[in-house]
């Protein structure tokens, strides 16, 4: 019996890209799908890299999406800091964060503050806790 291959780094990527903005977006795996004509289980396999994205379906997703098409290639694997166009890659644990439900809710939150002094004791907060929970563990 054929062993499954696993998925490319790159798909990967590009489909945890595509779930980030959807979830910043606030849209759902099935109104992504409605919007390209297709199944919430093919976002679904497209989010986790299992299929890989066509040229012409990331195009389209990048017009539902907002972004553009280079959007999806941030930060991916193997790319160097020429190819970025950066100085210093992005942190993934920025993407992480962005990903994850609790990281866009205090994300959305945050920016809606308009004092500044306000988010800084806002980070001080957290940093502070933090600081609590290493302490403790």
């Amino acid at each position: 019996m054929a062993s499954k291959k696993s998925p490319n780094p790159i798909d990967i990527h590009v489909g945890s890209r595509i779930r980030l903005r959807r979830m910043m977006l606030g849209m759902s795996q099935e109104k992504l799908g409605d919007a390209l004509g297709i199944t919430f289980q093919q976002i679904q396999k497209y989010e986790k890299g299992t299929n890989r994205v066509g040229a012409s379906r990331l195009s389209h997703i990048s017009t539902v999406l907002k972004v553009p098409v280079a959007f999806f290639f941030e930060d991916a694997p193997g790319q160097g800091e020429e190819a970025a166009g950066f100085a210093e890659q992005p942190r993934s644990y920025v993407v992480d964060f962005l990903s994850s439900s609790e990281g866009l809710a205090l994300n959305k939150a945050f920016v809606r503050i308009e004092d500044a002094k306000v988010r800084r004791k806002v980070i001080d907060l957290v940093q502070a806790l933090a600081s609590d929970v290493a302490e403790a563990g």
